[in-house]
């Protein structure tokens, strides 16, 4: 039996997000890969990520809500941060510019994890509807 690994120092919820987030960075590699896709990492963190950590936290039986909004949340951290390192920053920003960036970069960190949020209920879903399928003890003989 394979086990899905457990960071201590973290709550069930973070757990589940972590190993969404971690376990989607293939799966957007693959994605990117399609015909015409611009699929990014931060993308892919909020999408599959999030899918990914509601199904983890159902199984584990914590709140895949919360274990969704997370991975989202990580998602747009991501990517913000891949933004910011790949639009040659300078350190000579004027105030308004440095201001939009981070009204808009709150804009996005949000969305992100409101996205994350509908993503994970999704995979929480998903697992115990599918989950309920496979339950042996369910069955009547």
């Amino acid at each position: 039996m394979v086990s899905i690994p457990r960071f201590s120092a973290l709550s069930p919820e973070w757990n589940a997000a972590l190993v969404g987030a971690i376990a989607s960075l293939p799966i957007s590699a693959v994605v990117n890969w399609f015909p015409n896709s611009e699929a990014t990492v931060g993308a892919g963190m909020m999408i599959f990520g999030a899918v990914t950590a509601g199904v983890v936290a159902a199984v584990r039986s914590v709140d895949s809500d919360a274990a969704g909004l997370y991975a989202g949340f990580l998602g747009g951290v991501l990517e913000l941060v891949i933004f910011a390192v790949t639009t040659g920053t300078t350190v000579a920003w004027p105030l308004s510019r440095v201001a939009f960036f981070a009204f808009a970069g709150g804009v996005v960190v949000c969305l992100a994890s409101m996205f994350g949020l509908g993503c994970g209920r999704i995979g929480g879903w998903l697992m115990r509807t599918v989950g309920s399928r496979w339950n042996p003890t369910a069955s009547t003989s």
